[in-house]
């Protein structure tokens, strides 16, 4: 499915983002982009927790090495 994407250009991102831009219209997009941001660094925050959570059950398996 990546495959799609190694063959879009700058052209064709500009192209579609134009056309988002002028379906939705600027103020969904800022939402929808807002929410993609939080989305992102709620996910970042949650991947930090269960590292360190791997980490924890690392040193007690490992016994603390």
């Amino acid at each position: 499915m990546l495959d799609i994407l190694k063959n879009v250009g700058p052209a064709e991102l500009v192209i579609v983002i134009l056309v988002v831009g002028g379906v939705f219209g600027s103020q969904k997009l800022k939402k929808l982009a807002e929410g993609l941001g939080e989305s992102a660094r709620e996910l970042k925050g949650i991947k930090q927790e269960l590292d360190s959570v791997k980490s924890d059950v690392s040193e007690v398996i490992g016994g603390g090495k």
